[in-house]
């Protein structure tokens, strides 16, 4: 075995528990969804993502063994866990759940009230429509 493998390896998944570590502390301190998901999606995902590139570096080094199950479980936790923490945050937004009393602004809340507003104004024009028999 070689020491370099086995000291890279190391660091890289000492930094990946640390980032993990910094997540779990996100996701108990912060005060709302919004932000738990901006913790729990972006330091989690680095702390994956160095954990599994860390153990292929130390295998690759070592032993000369490429796992191409790593690289799937890399490139599987670097697509899935940002698109994720996207989806809930935007159900969590459409179900109205209140933001941090601590939040400055709010772009979406524009756009959200012109969307609901014209949606609104197209289901008038069809009851009214169905209404009338047309």
């Amino acid at each position: 075995m070689s020491v370099s493998g086995e000291i890279i390896g190391a660091v890289l998944i000492l930094i990946g528990a640390i980032f993990s570590l910094i997540s779990a502390i996100g996701n108990v301190r912060l005060p709302d969804v919004y932000t738990r998901s901006h913790a729990a999606s972006k330091s989690s995902t680095l702390g994956v993502l160095c954990a599994l590139v860390g153990t292929l570096l130390y295998f690759l080094i070592s032993d000369g063994f490429f796992s191409i199950r790593l690289i799937l479980g890399i490139f599987f936790v670097f697509l899935t866990a940002p698109v994720a923490a996207h989806v809930i945050c935007r159900a969590a937004y459409r179900s109205q759940v209140p933001l941090a009393e601590q939040s400055v602004q709010d772009e979406l809340k524009d756009y959200y009230m012109e969307n609901e507003i014209e949606t609104a104004q197209v289901e008038d024009k069809e009851k009214i429509a169905v209404y009338q028999g047309k």
